[in-house]
Parts: structure tokens; C-alpha cells; sequence
């Protein structure tokens, strides 16, 4: 049927329309693969095919009463249709009745009762041996075969609107009602299993279970929609929760950026929805109807791990139909029935949608809210979809570099370093100057302890080096091996081990292992810095010199250095070995505190973000330090190593300021700097550092994440509308030298917002490919991380709880209990199967493999 708005005919046609004698605003529809039913001028009921266009409209009558309800059967021999009214219910065989028709014959169904009652909703069980019909609050189920009632159900405290019969478990039954709960049952037994609590202040509408995902999903009339998790154990735990309006606006906002992207400089994208928005501020989406859509996306969309085909949602409501995807939750399409002005209906009262598991076609059934008419449509998937795509980047981005290093890009200023000679020759220079200037002794054989040279380990007593021998000594170095990393046990599920990081409750704000495994950094909330051994076994080394909390902990590759960022606003790199300041940039150093800094492209540069704006900072660790004074600093930890904090207490400092004679000499460059395009301030930053990558991620206070290729020296796409909040962390699937992971997952990362879940994104189409909402966290941000697999992620959360996902799967796998406080930080081992987790009182856990 042609538009005559100008939008595209081969999106959606009217295939049939009907009026009625009667007020179609409540009609009861069903409709199939093959078939449409609905009722016609109140008591009789209309089959019609798309499929059959020789016989298309068949009549049945039967009811002397307003037909309520109607459902198709599941099985095709024979199919099935049951109606009911006030009077009577009846199941009748479809291709009996067509073929007595065709005879001249009037066709009859079978009469299973009469409840007496007006029926909302009736549903076929898998075998269509057994039809459930909902009437008042109760629900009643009949034989079909006996037409007999099997078993009543009793226990909504309002009328039940919907019921579901569980495929894999052919005894069990959900419902919902308007009582705003649902239950499940077992029939068979005539027993309630388990009632919810209440859901929404509106009455639920719709109900469909996932089998693929053995999700619950329930719909209500102020357009919230609520995905349960079925799975055995899970104790029906919430996995998602959606509204609908909200949704709505997101994609709305995402495809006019990428229209707007689209356009010549200088034009203006007008939106349609734009145009209405103040008026449809408050409008909502009533949930009319729920139904399966196995969604084939072009290739350019599927991610990392996606399947040919992806599962989703058709969401029937009154102006609109919607297609969700049950992995991300987030809307696919939008046919809003306002923009076709030709069709007949546009704003319905009630709604049904089907389309078949492998077609790029769908069919869907409206009747009229303010007038009679009953209209179906056809609907082109493929040209809906291809006419609402997702913003994408002008090329495939890539976390793995593709190039080389272009001679304009800021990161060849760490490659020239190699093969431009003066730099090095410069260095040894000045280092023989020195020796040359304050030799110590003039024997041949005998070796030089100049001031600038590094000094011998027995050079003096032994007892100055106890610090570091309890921790990181050479035999303890010898002697780590390395256990092959497990993908059969690879769900660190025991608890292995529990320390506290201070005598007093003290915030974990960061954790991070080292590239080997071996050590583990952790920031705290009153300044210091510590490294554990791997195990948690031992005192830490502390770092101390912030003179606030600690944000930011972060490894070199080469695991000689640890950078810190607090609150006093500076920036720090120790190193590990020693234990002592290398590097400090001061809080004025940039105009507004740092946030977010670490080491970037293998060790080559530091990466920060300073509001708005990023930076490239070159830098150099001066080892030639005074060694001299150095010593007297060990031997005073030494000396006065009453706790595992007195080098903190003996540190270089005096009332806040370190003495001039243990400044470090080590000096960094600013080289480059780029604001977001939006102009508001970062909230998180991150980057690949354990091998070369040209791209950065920014997540902006704006809700926006951008992408920037530092290859190209700009930025390479922007996502709008990530999380519902500003993002407060970004985690990448960096990988592990232990285990091997497929290429394309390294383009995988995280993004988590308080109160709005963990989302999953694949960096080469720019699309959220999972969302992760089943652990509470509403209030404090929680850390996330990627197990080295690249199989697993782990997130905190507020009930004490650490939440493990498998990547496939929108609920969790396992839940990490024993902890005292809210789970604010948690990371993987990269060497083994291993989960540290931190908790807002100080205590840290040890989870380890099976």
C-alpha cells in the first residue's frame, strides 16, 4: 500500500482492512505464522491468511456473546483456535472448518465449558492437550480432549491478564495479573512455586518466556518491561529491567546524530519525533503484546560473538511496535504508526505480532482505539532495519593496529626516540661526565660505586634489605612457577584467602595485578599505596606521598614502576623494586585534577585525563638518583619498622612537603593534548598498554563515550546515550600473555554507570552487544573487570555480593559471597584462574579456581 507521507512503501503494508459493527478498541487478536483471527461484530470470529489468497477470510460462528479471548494452537496438525465469551469456550480445528466451508457446510467447534466469567486470556500448553483460561482471578485448566477442568488456580488478588505454560518444564505455568505480580505454578500438583513481589504501580498486560534464555518477560501498561531469569537456582533474580519511553528517546537521539553526521556542513537533521517531542513528554507505551523475533542483522552489526542470528523481542504497544534485543536490551527498530499516514489504524487498542523464526517478513494485527476498524500489516524487516541502522564510524576501528605509524601522528615522537641517536648519546655522555668527575677508586680490577652508579646489594648490612627480601627477593622470583592457565576450571568460585589492608576500615578504591601475575596494587582511602604478593600472603610494600585517597593505581608493562593519582591532585610514579618516588607531577601542573592516567603504548608514554581534555605526556625515569640519600632513607624504614607502615611514616617527607634532597630528578613533556568534542569534563579513560594500539576511549559527563585513533591524531566516532548516567569506568578485554584469545575480542570493553548495569561493546560496529543488570548497584560505583579468557566478567555490587558473567549470558553465572561491606573494586590474574575482590571496609578476598 503506498505512503503518501514520503517515508518508504516497502517498510510496511496494509494488506487487509475490515470494519466492524461493533467497537473494535478491545478486540481480543491472535496471531500465528500462517493465520489472523479476530472477532467480528462482537460474537463472531474471522480467520484470515496471507498465505491462502483464494480462500482468505473464513467466518466462524458459534458465540452468542462478546468474544474476549482467542489463541492459537502450537501444534499445525491439527491447528487449533480456541475463543471464548461469556457463554462458551470453544477450540476449533482450523482446517476442518475451512474445508466445510469450502463444502458449503456451516462449521462447529468443540464446546469446552462455560466459566461464566469474562475471560482475559486463554493459552494452549505445547501439546495443545490443554488450554489455561484466565478468568477473573483465577485460572482454570481444561482438557481439551475430556473437555473437563484439570485443575483451578487460585491466588492473584486481581484479574489475571496473562499466562505462559514453561516449555522446558511442561508442568509449570506462569501468570500475571493486574494485581501487578506474577506467579508460577505447578498444575499438576495444583501448587503455587513462587509469587513476586509487586512490580509497578500499573497493571502488568503481556507475558512471554524466552526458552533459548529461560527468561520470564512481562510487560505492564505504563510501558516497563521486566526480564526474570528461570534458570534452576536463580531464584527468579531480576536480570533486566526496561523502560520502554526511555528507550525510545535513546534511539531517537542515536539515529538523529547519525543522520546529522550524514548531512553537508552547515545543514540541520529535523526529526520527525522531534518535532512532537514536547507533546509526547509524558506519553507512555502500554505493553500490549510480547512475541519471539529472530532478528538476522546485516554483518556489518553482529558483534564480536553475536550468531547469525540474534534474539529478540517484538513489542506490540498502542502507537508503535518495537524490536528489542535480549542481549544488549536495547531497541533495534521503531515503526511508529504515525509516521505511515495511510494506515488505517493509528493508535491501537489491542495488538498482535508474529513473525516466523527464519523470514525477513512480519505480520501484525491492530484494531482501532477510537473507531472499529481492524487492520493487518505486513512488515519488511530488512527494510526496516536498513532504514534505522545504528551510527557507525566513516571505517572499521580496531583496538589491534593495522598501520604503521604515520610520521604526523603524536605517538611517532616515542618511536623517533629509537632512531634518532643524539638523545642516547646525550644520556651516556652525561652519565661518564659524572663518573670521570668523582671517581672513588683507581684500581683496575676493582669496579666503581660512583654516585651515579647503582649500588651492590651487600654493599651495606644486610639488614637494610630486609624490606624487600620479605617480598620480592630473587629467590622468591626463582622460585614462582607459573601453573598453565585452566579453561576447564576457569570460575575462580572458593574462597582462598581474607586480609584487611589497614588495623582501622579504610576504602578500596583501585585494584590491579601485574602483567605477570605475581603482585597485586591496590589504592586506599587514607593516602597510601600497597602491593601484595599475588597470594595475599606477607605484609605489602607501602607507597605513601598522596596527601588525599588514592584513584588510581596503575603497572608498567615492564612491572618496574607503579603510577598513582589521588585527591591531592598529583600524579605519581614509584618505583617497585625500591619502593620509592620516581616521578611527581604537581598539582599545577594541569588546570584541573587528573582522573584517569596510565601507562600507554608499551610504556612509551603516560595517558591522563584532565577535564575536558586528554594528554600525551613523554617522559623520563632519571635512575641516576643520590644513592647516598637514598640509603639513608632505607636504613631509617629499617630502623624504625614497627609495623608493615613505618617506611610509610619514615618517608622523604616533613609536613607535606618532600626535602629537596630526595626530590626525583625524572622529568616529563607534554606532547599532546585533545579535548572532547562535546567539551565536558572525562569521567573515565582507557587504553591498551601490554601491546601497540592507536586507540583511546573516553567516557564523557555528557553520557557519551568517544573514540579516539591517535594514529590520525582526532577523534573517530562518538556512542550517544551509553548509560542513563555518566560513565564512571571503561574496561577494556586487554588479554593476558598466559592465554590466547581470538583478535577480534580485543574490541570488546565494558562500560558501567551507577545504577544503570554493566553494558558490553564491540569497537567495530559501535554497538552494545550485552547488557548486564543483575546486581544491585545503586548508589556506589562499582568496579568491573575481564577475566584474561575474555570469557567471564566480574563486577561488584551493593548486597555484599561479587557477581561473575559468562559473556553469552545476560544473568549471572555465580554469586561471590562472605564479604562484610559494598564490593567497590574486583580483579582477574592474568597467570591463573584467580578473582581478588575489595570492599568499602578494607577487606580483600582471594577467589580461587576448583
Amino acid at each position: 500500500m503506498p505512503s503518501t507521507d514520503g517515508h518508504t512503501s516497502d517498510i510496511v503494508t496494509e494488506r487487509y482492512v475490515v470494519e466492524s459493527k461493533k467497537s473494535a478498541a478491545h478486540a481480543p487478536l491472535a496471531c500465528s505464522t500462517q493465520h489472523c483471527a479476530f472477532p467480528l461484530d462482537g460474537n463472531r470470529l474471522c480467520v484470515w491468511s496471507p498465505k491462502d489468497p483464494s480462500h482468505q477470510l473464513l467466518t466462524l460462528q458459534g458465540h452468542h456473546q462478546l468474544i474476549t479471548a482467542v489463541v492459537f494452537g502450537n501444534q499445525m496438525d491439527p491447528f487449533l483456535l480456541c475463543s471464548a465469551s461469556d457463554d462458551y469456550i470453544i477450540v476449533w480445528n482450523v482446517d476442518e472448518c475451512r474445508e466445510k466451508t469450502l463444502k458449503g457446510l456451516t462449521p462447529r467447534g468443540t464446546i469446552l465449558g462455560s466459566l461464566l466469567q469474562t475471560v482475559l486470556c486463554l493459552r494452549f500448553s505445547l501439546d495443545d492437550r490443554a488450554v489455561a483460561v484466565c478468568a477473573g482471578n483465577k485460572i482454570s485448566v481444561m482438557d481439551v480432549e475430556k473437555q473437563s477442568v484439570l485443575v483451578e488456580l487460585k491466588g492473584h488478588g486481581g484479574s489475571v491478564t496473562a499466562v505462559e505454560f514453561c516449555p522446558w518444564q511442561a508442568h509449570t505455568i506462569v501468570s500475571v495479573s493486574e494485581d501487578r505480580s506474577f506467579k508460577v505454578w505447578d498444575f499438576c500438583m495444583g501448587s503455587l512455586i513462587y509469587s513476586s513481589s509487586i512490580l509497578t504501580a500499573y497493571p502488568l498486560l503481556s507475558l512471554l518466556i524466552n526458552e533459548e534464555n529461560q527468561q520470564l518477560v512481562t510487560g505492564s501498561a505504563d510501558g516497563q518491561l521486566w526480564i526474570f531469569s528461570l534458570i534452576e537456582g536463580r531464584r527468579y533474580h531480576c536480570v533486566a529491567h526496561v523502560d520502554l519511553r526511555k528507550k525510545t528517546e535513546t534511539f531517537t537521539t542515536r539515529r538523529m546524530m547519525f543522520e546529522q553526521c550524514r548531512l553537508p556542513e552547515g545543514h540541520q537533521y529535523h526529526c520527525r519525533h522531534e518535532v512532537d517531542k514536547r507533546g509526547e513528554a509524558e506519553a507512555t507505551f502500554p505493553i500490549l503484546n510480547l512475541a519471539h523475533c529472530d532478528l538476522c542483522l546485516p554483518d556489518s552489526q553482529c558483534g564480536a560473538f553475536a550468531s547469525e542470528c540474534t534474539t529478540c523481542l517484538w513489542i506490540g504497544s498502542s502507537t508503535a511496535l518495537f524490536i528489542l534485543n535480549l542481549a544488549s536490551f536495547e531497541l533495534e527498530a521503531a515503526l511508529h504508526f504515525k509516521e505511515f499516514q495511510s494506515l488505517s489504524v493509528q493508535v491501537a487498542g489491542s495488538c498482535a505480532v508474529m513473525s516466523e523464526p527464519i523470514s525477513t517478513k512480519a505480520f501484525c494485527i491492530l484494531s482501532s482505539m477510537f473507531g472499529s476498524k481492524i487492520a493487518v500489516l505486513e512488515i519488511s524487516l530488512s527494510a526496516l532495519l536498513s532504514a534505522q541502522q545504528y551510527p557507525r564510524a566513516g571505517r572499521m576501528l580496531s583496538v589491534l593496529a593495522s598501520s604503521c605509524v604515520l610520521p604526523t601522528s603524536p605517538l611517532y615522537f616515542g618511536i623517533i626516540k629509537e632512531k634518532f641517536p643524539k638523545l642516547a648519546n646525550t644520556k651516556r655522555h652525561a652519565v661518564k661526565n659524572v663518573v670521570e668527575d668523582k671517581p672513588l677508586v683507581f684500581h683496575s680490577k676493582v669496579r666503581s660505586s660512583g654516585y651515579t652508579s647503582k649500588p651492590h646489594m651487600t654493599m651495606f648490612s644486610p639488614k637494610t634489605n630486609i624490606k624487600h627480601n620479605n617480598k620480592r627477593s630473587s629467590k622468591y622470583k626463582n622460585n614462582y612457577k607459573c601453573k598453565e592457565y585452566s579453561l576447564e576450571s576457569f570460575l575462580p568460585r572458593n574462597l582462598s584467602r581474607k586480609v584487611a589492608v589497614a588495623q582501622e576500615p579504610v576504602a578500596v578504591n583501585c585494584l590491579q595485578f601485574s602483567g605477570d601475575g605475581q603482585q597485586l596494587a591496590c589504592g586506599l582511602g587514607n593516602h597510601l599505596s600497597l602491593v601484595f604478593d599475588a597470594s595475599l600472603s606477607g605484609a605489602p610494600a607501602a607507597f605513601s606521598g598522596h596527601d588525599g585517597a588514592v584513584g588510581t593505581v596503575c603497572w608498567s608493562h615492564d612491572k618496574r614502576w607503579l603510577l598513582s593519582t589521588g585527591r591531592d591532585q598529583t600524579l605519581r610514579v614509584w618505583s617497585v623494586h625500591r619502593t620509592e618516588l620516581m616521578l611527581l607531577l604537581a598539582p599545577d601542573a594541569f588546570p584541573k585534577p587528573v582522573i584517569s592516567a596510565q601507562f600507554y603504548y608499551m610504556d612509551t608514554f603516560i595517558l591522563l585525563s584532565s577535564g575536558p581534555e586528554f594528554c600525551l605526556l613523554k617522559y623520563h625515569i632519571d635512575l641516576c638518583r643520590d644513592d647516598i640519600c637514598r640509603e639513608e632513607l632505607v636504613l631509617s624504614c629499617t630502623r624504625s619498622s614497627e609495623s608493615m607502615f613505618a617506611c610509610a611514616s619514615a618517608s622523604p617527607w616533613t609536613n607535606g612537603k618532600m626535602n629537596n634532597k630526595y626530590k626525583p630528578k625524572s622529568r616529563y613533556k607534554p606532547i599532546f593534548r585533545l579535548p572532547l568534542t562535546s567539551g565536558v569534563d572525562i569521567t573515565s579513560l582507557s587504553a591498551v598498554n601490554d601491546f601497540y594500539s592507536h586507540i583511546i576511549l573516553t567516557a564523557g559527563r555528557d553520557r557519551t563515550v568517544e573514540i579516539f585513533d591517535l594514529n590520525a591524531g582526532c577523534s573517530a566516532a562518538v556512542l550517544a546515550e551509553v548509560h542513563s548516567r555518566p560513565v564512571h569506568r571503561i574496561c577494556q578485554n586487554k588479554g593476558s600473555s598466559f592465554i590466547a584469545q581470538q583478535s577480534l575480542a580485543y574490541n570488546l570493553f565494558l562500560t558501567t554507570a551507577v545504577g544503570d548495569g554493566v553494558r558490553l561493546w564491540d569497537l567495530r560496529n559501535l554497538r552494545c552487544v550485552r547488557c548486564f543488570e543483575g546486581h544491585p548497584n545503586r548508589s556506589y560505583p562499582c568496579g568491573v573487570a575481564f577475566s584474561p579468557c575474555g570469557r567471564l566478567m566480574a563486577c561488584g555490587a551493593e548486597d555484599r555480593h561479587a557477581y561473575v558473567y559468562e559473556m553469552g549470558s545476560s544473568s549471572f553465572l555465580h554469586r561471590l559471597g562472605g564479604h562484610t561491606d559494598t564490593i567497590t573494586e574486583v580483579a582477574f590474574n592474568p597467570a591463573a584462574p584467580q578473582l581478588v575482590t575489595a570492599t568499602l571496609d578494607g577487606k580483600l578476598q582471594l577467589f580461587v579456581a576448583e
